[in-house]
């Protein structure tokens, strides 16, 4: 083979490198936009997305007689959940220092009160997790909220509901069944939803 036909060989080879080196470097700008725009589309989905229903954590209890609970509330009446057969009942575990549920209180007042003016509304308490009464009391002093509030200064109820983190809210059905459970922040409308879901069964 001759000098000449090496050196063409060569050059062809080099110019093919360089024209896929080239053609890389230009696909690799468009693909690196399309990965974009779907990533994007997805973002644009998924924080749009809304369900039909309101998501709800697990529970051994879901389905079962909810624990008892005989307890009193901040200001000294007996309260016995056995003997609230009959309503629905929602317990929301709360702490005044739990920024959550600093956050979820006005949603909370609003379903507390637009059950209240209902004949079937929910009977709705709060239960004291792991804070001191005089906390308590004074963020409802200065935040507002008229529904009782149930001590647990033993973290019985906390153990028997089995809540390691605040906020959390339970649904008891009129049988004396828990029904539903929501961790996390909450707002009036995903508590009005739940309620309806329960009673729809």
């Amino acid at each position: 083979m001759s000098d000449d036909t090496t050196m063409h060989d060569s050059a062809d080879s080099i110019h093919a490198v360089s024209t896929d080196a080239v053609t890389s470097r230009r696909r690799a700008p468009l693909i690196v936009a399309v990965v974009a725009v779907v990533i994007a589309g997805l973002f644009v989905v998924l924080i749009g997305a809304k369900t039909d229903e309101v998501a709800t954590a697990d529970s051994p209890l879901l389905g079962r007689p909810a624990p008892a609970v005989q307890t009193t509330t901040l200001d000294g009446q007996p309260f016995d959940l056995q003997r609230r057969k009959g309503s629905w009942v929602v317990l929301n575990f709360f702490n005044s220092t739990c920024v959550p549920c600093v956050q979820e209180h006005p949603e909370l007042a609003k379903f507390a009160d637009k059950q209240a003016k209902l004949a079937d509304g929910a009977e709705f308490y709060t239960v004291v997790w792991d804070d001191n009464r005089g906390a308590v009391q004074k963020f409802f002093a200065d935040n507002g909220g008229s529904w009782p509030i149930l001590a647990d200064d033993d973290a019985r109820i906390e153990v028997a509901f089995g809540v390691a983190k605040v906020p959390e809210t339970w649904i008891i059905d009129p049988n004396g069944f828990v029904v539903s459970r929501h961790l996390g922040g909450t707002t009036d409308d995903q508590l009005t939803q739940l309620l309806a879901q329960a009673k729809a069964g």
